[in-house]
């Protein structure tokens, strides 16, 4: 929200108020917006260039369904005086998704079979102590994580050589399970040669959320030459009801790009930024007006995403929604804090995010609302058939086009199915909390 929109009093109580109290001021006059859905696709298509400066990290400090785009072009800019190498590559290609969900009564709450409760609306369940200003209200994980999930079964939007599955279907076909370690599996399918699209697996929560906490731990993505797997929240009526990329990549890439995609007067505030990634695009969010790069963030390490994720068997990614704006937080395995663990995150004690976009650049309640979360795996399509020849982008030393001797990534899927084997994600839970206050 804009200041000037403001009552005069109400812009004399921020100015003169302390800085705590002055952070509760985005809280107290957002409005949660109602849910608005539409189906809507675009295309834009707009690879991302070599640039010669970066952003350099700081120390500590569906039913009916929405849209989701994409990122696109990005550009060379210092900011704040820090200024990185040359020779850091980027590219992306701009697209739209046809995503969704169904909503349920606000605060009912089901207990599956495995003991899980799960509350898909406004009440939240009672399991967050008083250490905790986060309490949860979605739990999915065990044999009970598909629960409160929709599956998407229409094309995919950015023009992918997939054909998503309903629940039944993608278990006849072997591409969704629960493993002996009670992580949830959706698969991409591995047969020899196919002549159009591989079946996959594409899945939104039920619910939608206001502002909150998320979190989402994996043992293994979705990698290599073809492969463009995703998991991010996206709210209605894209792009104002805005995106949120978590966790992206396409090919061999290693280190996760975490982007947002927003309604036009949305920037990155790049002042005391204190993130640990690198600014990767421009400044400015509004995906119409340019050419949907959004504002991206690149993670600074290669256990991040990919093959070296899994490796490293895979980690917690966290997504923190408030008043303060948008963050993005990864712990590799075995560095999770404590209280995430416990069900009892403090996301002020956990050091710089990965990525951030803060308020005083983009009203995180203005610019986004009612989101839902969304795996997918897709193949090729705008991004990663887009960028089949590129290379320069840490993992993707040499193109894929030189690795696999394809000359195009469609032809490469088809003809090769066994290069799908590691094209899997192995969940071990998302979790959905609600600010106490």
């Amino acid at each position: 929200m804009r200041l000037t929109s403001l009552p005069i009093g109400l812009v004399l109580l921020v100015a003169t108020a302390s800085p705590s109290s002055a952070s509760l001021v985005p809280r107290a006059i957002h409005k949660i917006h109602g849910a608005a859905v539409r189906h809507t696709k675009s295309l834009a298509r707009d690879l991302r260039v070599a640039f010669g400066g970066v952003l350099v990290a700081q120390p500590n400090t569906q039913s009916t369904h929405a849209v989701y785009c994409k990122q696109g072009k990005s550009g060379t800019f210092p900011v704040g005086g820090n200024i990185g190498g040359s020779g850091n590559n980027t590219d992306s290609v701009s697209s739209s998704r046809a995503s969704g969900s169904s909503s349920r009564a606000p605060g009912s709450t089901t207990r599956t079979s495995s003991g899980t409760k799960t509350s898909t609306g406004a009440k939240p369940t009672d399991t967050a102590s008083a250490s905790s200003p986060w309490k949860l209200t979605q739990s999915h994980e065990g044999n009970s994580f598909y629960d409160g999930w929709d599956f998407f079964t229409g094309s995919d939007p950015t023009h992918g050589i997939v054909q998503f599955l309903d629940q039944n279907a993608a278990r006849a076909n072997g591409l969704l399970d629960v493993n002996g370690a009670g992580n949830a599996i959706m698969r991409v399918e591995t047969t020899p040669n196919v002549a159009n699209t591989r079946k996959s697996v594409r899945i939104t929560t039920q619910s939608s959320f206001n502002g909150g906490l998320i979190t989402m731990d994996a043992v293994h993505m979705p990698t290599g030459c073809g492969v463009w797997p995703a998991f991010w929240t996206n709210g209605p009526n894209w792009p104002s009801g805005g995106e949120i990329d978590i966790v992206e990549g396409v090919h061999d890439y290693t280190h996760n790009q975490a982007t947002i995609h927003t309604d036009g007067g949305c920037r990155l505030s790049t002042n005391n930024l204190q993130i640990s990634g690198t600014v990767i695009g421009g400044t400015n969010c509004a995906a119409l007006t340019t050419g949907n790069q959004g504002c991206g963030i690149r993670a600074p390490t290669s256990n991040s995403f990919g093959a070296g994720f899994n490796a490293n068997g895979g980690g917690t990614y966290a997504m923190q929604w408030d008043s303060s704006g948008i963050a993005v937080y990864f712990f590799p395995r075995g560095s999770q804090p404590a209280d995430i663990t416990a069900e009892v995150p403090r996301p002020e004690t956990w050091g710089a995010a990965q990525a951030r976009w803060p308020a005083d650049g983009c009203d995180p309640f203005k610019f986004f609302n009612n989101h839902h979360a969304i795996f997918d795996t897709t193949l090729c399509g705008d991004w990663a058939g887009g960028v089949w020849n590129s290379a320069g982008i840490p993992g993707q030393e040499e193109s894929c086009a030189q690795r696999t001797g394809f000359s195009t990534c469609d032809a490469f899927v088809r003809a090769n199915g066994a290069s799908m084997s590691e094209a899997y994600w192995e969940v071990k839970s998302v979790k959905i909390y609600q600010f106490k206050g």
